[in-house]
């Protein structure tokens, strides 16, 4: 039994041994620790958060019923989240939506115009922050931009992009997940970077007027 002053200190792949040697409350463990990090990711890739809530439980429910074939020489993460990915690419087709490049570098450098170099980084952009007092309408604004720019990007960009920058995954892990070749990985993760910079850049310029009160700027 753990607590929050007793947290279970076992590797992911021991909790899930034990759950699949009969001990039920390994699953549990195993959900509380992902939850925030794995429906981070889903909010991202599928767009809304019911959605993602809707994959989250169906991909627990799925690392359930496939316990007795999990390798046990793998480690967990790459495995739950090869599931996650996969679920998430189920949800989106039912409901018809469809280190090359530096993550911390500012998105107007090279851009040649566009939005101001504030200093602004695609890492800064994708964090999921707790607004401030008084913050809480620019914040959700911001939200929605980011949200807009990832979700038009290709679904295949969008799930290396996410697991290169949330998860922290390396290159070997992110090719296990999404089951493509290491160099696969590279060159989607650099398109994925860019593709990303010129959308919101573009979607800045586009939102800029309105929040000048309407007024397009020469």
């Amino acid at each position: 039994m753990t607590s929050p002053s007793n947290p279970d200190t076992r590797s992911d792949e021991a909790v899930f041994e034990a759950y699949r040697d009969g001990d039920a409350e390994g699953l549990g463990t195993l959900v509380r620790r992902y939850h925030d990090d794995l429906l981070r990711f889903l909010v991202r890739l599928v767009g809304d958060r019911a959605g993602a809530e809707d994959v989250f439980q169906e991909t627990f429910l799925q690392i359930h019923l496939s316990a007795d074939s999990f390798d046990a020489s793998r480690r967990f993460k790459p495995w739950l989240f090869t599931i996650a990915a996969n679920k998430a690419r189920d949800h989106l087709r039912r409901t018809s939506r469809r280190r090359m490049l530096n993550l911390s570098a500012p998105l107007s450098s090279g851009s040649g115009g566009g939005t101001p170099d504030d200093g602004t980084t695609f890492v800064d952009l994708l964090e999921v922050e707790v607004p401030k007092p008084g913050d809480a309408a620019d914040t959700a604004e911001r939200e929605a931009m980011v949200q807009r720019a990832v979700t038009e990007l290709p679904l295949s960009l969008r799930e290396v992009l996410l697991l290169a920058y949330f998860q922290r995954l390396s290159y070997a892990e992110i090719a296990e997940t999404l089951e493509i070749p290491l160099g696969t990985v590279k060159s989607r993760l650099h398109a994925a970077v860019a593709a990303f910079a010129r959308k919101w850049q573009a979607i800045s310029r586009e939102e800029s007027p309105k929040s000048e009160g309407g007024q397009i700027t020469p």
